[in-house]
């Protein structure tokens, strides 16, 4: 990464979006320099299934963001999401090895020593530790602890959230980034890159769930006391909702998603006779165009998001059971399918609470602001979880994709878990 720049990178199905964040020596401050967004290509439910289409969507998306920004990329930091991720939550423990015996007073050497262990759990050949984030800290047997160095103790507990990625879906992405002619300077899981867009600290203290409404999945990030403790993946997305405009229409696929963008809303009540607009369908095969009003295309589309809605539902419930009813804070919504009319509605009738917004990142400046949606989360986070690569520093784990194996050979902390453990 040239110095003063971070360079953003979410290819999603649909759409590949990049942001180029450039730092303030004065401040120390990300700006926004320039974003840009293009079709997706080479890809389905979020796998790289063609890497020279990927490839050519990826240069075409960077190109056009460097314009914006009047400035060029060496180096991207990109995110990883889908039905690719596992995740699962574990605990270690470990005698307080303090060189003072009297005391018993917990040093750094501990906490890594915990953290090891907490992590020593077996991972299939064909999956890679992509993060690992402390949760909580334990001291004999009193926990809610975030830093216990310095504290007095004999025991020391911690529980971590380990997630995983498959190894040929990174190789894939290392692969596709090198052959568009970048360097790739790590992998982060896209909704822990959006927390650090849209969430705020108040809401990953008192519970939170942030919902990615992709085109091909929607991704699922549950945050108590700080941290992670639940990610996971439903293989259901806008695609789905655009094939039945289709189906239904019978119309081709193509115009089905002009339709869902131009005219979609997923919230019923919300169309009144003054906005029950006619819709026009295009004529397939020399047939003249249809017209569908408005409320016609709302039942289509709130059947099918309201699905969405509903699957993550159940999934929460069998993740973490009954104490989705303690949690306080909010569920955040982003992606592209939280933009569309009437979704918070949606949400709130679903999930049963009023406490639902869109997850748009704060403004960091620049000379437009149009990155301020809920479908630039991921690289808007992206950028300001790996503020550190603007200012010069780490450059040695440039190229290098984040991995506790490559992270216990250098015998040091990757920069992403020296983000984590700041940030949670």
């Amino acid at each position: 990464m040239a110095e003063g720049k971070v360079v953003g990178l979410d290819i999603g199905t649909s759409m590949i979006r990049v942001a180029i964040g450039e730092l303030d020596p004065d401040t120390g401050n990300i700006r926004i320099a320039g974003t840009a967004s293009r079709k997706s290509a080479g890809l389905r439910n979020g796998v790289i299934v063609n890497i020279e289409d990927a490839k050519n969507a990826i240069k075409e998306t960077i190109d056009a963001a460097e314009q914006n920004a009047g400035t060029t990329v060496e180096s991207v930091i990109t995110a990883i999401g889908g039905s690719q991720i596992e995740s699962q939550n574990s605990r270690g423990a470990v005698p307080v090895s303090s060189a003072n015996k009297s005391t018993k007073e917990i040093s750094r050497s501990d906490v890594e020593r915990v953290i090891e262990c907490a992590t020593a759990i077996k991972v299939p050949d064909d999956r890679e530790k992509l993060h690992v984030i402390p949760q909580n800290y334990i001291v004999d047997g009193i926990g809610g602890i975030q830093d216990p160095i310095h504290r007095i103790g004999t025991k020391l507990e911690a529980d971590v959230h380990i997630v995983t990625a498959a190894k040929t879906i990174i190789q894939n992405i290392r692969s596709c980034i090198s052959r568009s002619d970048y360097i790739l300077d790590g992998v982060m899981l896209k909704t822990l890159a959006q927390t650090q867009s849209v969430c705020h600290q108040d809401e990953m203290e008192l519970g939170s769930i942030l919902i990615d409404m992709g085109a091909g999945t929607t991704d699922v990030l549950l945050l108590v006391k700080g941290a992670p403790i639940g990610t996971f993946s439903i293989p259901v997305g806008g695609n789905l909702v655009t094939n039945d405009i289709s189906v239904v229409a019978g119309i081709s696929t193509a115009a089905a998603e002009e339709i869902k963008l131009q005219s979609g809303c997923c919230w019923a009540e919300g169309i009144t006779p003054e906005n029950d607009l006619d819709v026009v369908l295009p004529g397939v095969g020399g047939r003249a165009p249809e017209v569908m009003k408005r409320s016609q295309l709302t039942q289509i589309i709130q059947a099918r998001v309201e699905q969405i809605f509903t699957l993550v539902k159940a999934a929460l419930r069998k993740n973490i059971g009954d104490s989705i009813k303690e949690l306080s804070g909010n569920i955040i919504l982003t992606g592209g399918g939280a933009m569309m009319e009437g979704v918070i509605d949606l949400a709130q009738k679903v999930f049963h609470t009023t406490s639902v917004r869109l997850g748009v990142p704060e403004s960091l400046g620049g000379i437009e602001e149009d990155y301020r949606r809920p479908d630039f989360a991921t690289v808007i986070g992206l950028v300001l979880a790996n503020k550190s690569l603007a200012s010069g520093k780490d450059k040695g784990r440039r190229g290098k994709v984040h991995s506790a194996k490559k992270e216990k050979q250098k015998g040091g902390e990757s920069v992403l878990k020296k983000i984590f453990k700041s940030l949670f």
